[in-house]
C-alpha cells in the first residue's frame, strides 16, 4: 500500500494528488486559496455560494481564459479573467457583485506562480468591487494542459428600467470607443515573441465599471457598449451592423492608436483594428446626447474619442475611411488573427 501524500507545504508544484478530492485538495484550497480569498462565504466550503442579490434583475455571463504567456506586462491570466468577466457585465449595464472561478492546473506546475495569480485575482476583484464567493479546482496530466487555465463566471444586477442592445442602433447614432485600441493584444504578442518595442507596453487590462456607470449617467439614451476583446474594435462594429440590421461607417483617422501599437501591426502585416483590447469600451449614443458622453469618458482618459456613425447603408456592413482618406470594407475576422491572447 502507498503512502498517504506529503502535505501541500512539502510541495513546490501541482502534483496529481492536489486535484484528487482528498487531503492535498482540502490543503491546496485551505493554504493558497482562502489565504487569497477568504470570506465567509468562500470560507464556508459549502458546494454552493449562497448571496444577497439586490435588484429584481440579474446579470449572468461566464468566461475562459487560456492566455500564453501567463504573465504579462499590465496583468497576469488572475487579473485578465476577474477584469474580462466584470468587463462582460459593465457594458450590460450591470454592476457585478460575485464571482465564481475554476482552475485547471497542470500537474507541475509551481505552486508559487499559482499563489500569485490567485493574489492578483484577489487585488482585481478589490478594484472593481467585487467578490470571488465559489471555486473549483481540477488537476491534469503534466504535459495535457498549458499550466493553468481559468474558468470565471460573474453575476451582477441591472436597474429595471434599463434595456441595452447590440440590435438597438439607429441610424445617427455615434460610435465611441473609451481610449487606444490594441494595447493588450500588442503587448502579449511582443512579450511571446521577443519583439523589441522602443517603449515598454502594457495591456490595458482593467475594470470598465466605472466608465461603463459614466456613460449611463451622461447620456441615459445610451444605445449599447461591448468591450472589444478578441476581434477588437472592427469586430464589435461588424456585430453592431449585423445585429441592429444598419451600416456602420468609421473614421479610421480618428481611432486612437499607440504608435507602438501601430508600429508593431505594420511590421507584423496586422490590422491595428483587429487586435484585443482588455480595458476600453465601444458605446453607441444617440447624437443628442454624443457630446456630453465623450466629455465623460475623457475624464478618465483624453485620448477616448468619436469614431464613427451608424447609417443606414450598406446594411450589416462596416465602411471606413482610411487613414490615407480613401474607402474600404471592414468585414468580420476570419480565424484568429493572435492566437491565444485571452
Amino acid at each position: 500500500m502507498n503512502d498517504c501524500p506529503v502535505p501541500l507545504s512539502r510541495y513546490d508544484r501541482v502534483a496529481m494528488g492536489h486535484g484528487g478530492g482528498g487531503r492535498l485538495t482540502a490543503e491546496l484550497i485551505e493554504r493558497l486559496f482562502l489565504r487569497a480569498y477568504g470570506n465567509e462565504v468562500v470560507g464556508a466550503l459549502e458546494d454552493q455560494a449562497v448571496v444577497p442579490a439586490p435588484g429584481q434583475r440579474i446579470a449572468i455571463t461566464t468566461d475562459a481564459f487560456v492566455v500564453r504567456p501567463l504573465f504579462f506586462p499590465g496583468g497576469d491570466i488572475g487579473k485578465l479573467a476577474v477584469c474580462g468577466t466584470v468587463n462582460d457585465l459593465a457594458v450590460g449595464g450591470a454592476r457585478p457583485l460575485y464571482l465564481t472561478a475554476a482552475f485547471v492546473l497542470e500537474e507541475g506546475f509551481p505552486l508559487a506562480d499559482l499563489e500569485r495569480i490567485a493574489l492578483s485575482m484577489r487585488d482585481a476583484c478589490a478594484l472593481a468591487g467585487v467578490r470571488l464567493v465559489a471555486g473549483d479546482t481540477k488537476v491534469v496530466e503534466r504535459g495535457k494542459g498549458d499550466g493553468v487555465y481559468l474558468t470565471t463566471t460573474g453575476v451582477g444586477v441591472v436597474p429595471d428600467d434599463l434595456r441595452l442592445s447590440i440590435a438597438a442602433a439607429r441610424p445617427g447614432d455615434r460610435i465611441l470607443v473609451s481610449g487606444p485600441v490594441g494595447d493588450h493584444g500588442i503587448a502579449i504578442l511582443a512579450l511571446r515573441e521577443g519583439i523589441d518595442l522602443e517603449t515598454e507596453l502594457a495591456s490595458d487590462c482593467a475594470p470598465v465599471i466605472e466608465t461603463a456607470q459614466s456613460l449611463l449617467a451622461a447620456a441615459p439614451g445610451l444605445r449599447c457598449m461591448r468591450d472589444p476583446t478578441r476581434g477588437g474594435l472592427a469586430t464589435v462594429l461588424c456585430e453592431l451592423a449585423v445585429a441592429s440590421s444598419v451600416g456602420v461607417h468609421l473614421d479610421e483617422r480618428a481611432v486612437p492608436v499607440r504608435d507602438e501599437v501601430r508600429g508593431a501591426c505594420e511590421l507584423l502585416g496586422l490590422d491595428p483594428l483587429y487586435v484585443a483590447c482588455d480595458g476600453r469600451l465601444v458605446a453607441v449614443i444617440p447624437p443628442d446626447q454624443a457630446d456630453s458622453a465623450l466629455a465623460a469618458l475623457r475624464v478618465r482618459d483624453p485620448a477616448a474619442a468619436l469614431v464613427g456613425a451608424v447609417v443606414d447603408a450598406p446594411t450589416g456592413q462596416v465602411t471606413a475611411t482610411t487613414v490615407a482618406g480613401g474607402e474600404r470594407l471592414v468585414p468580420m475576422l476570419a480565424g484568429e488573427q493572435l492566437p491565444r491572447i485571452c
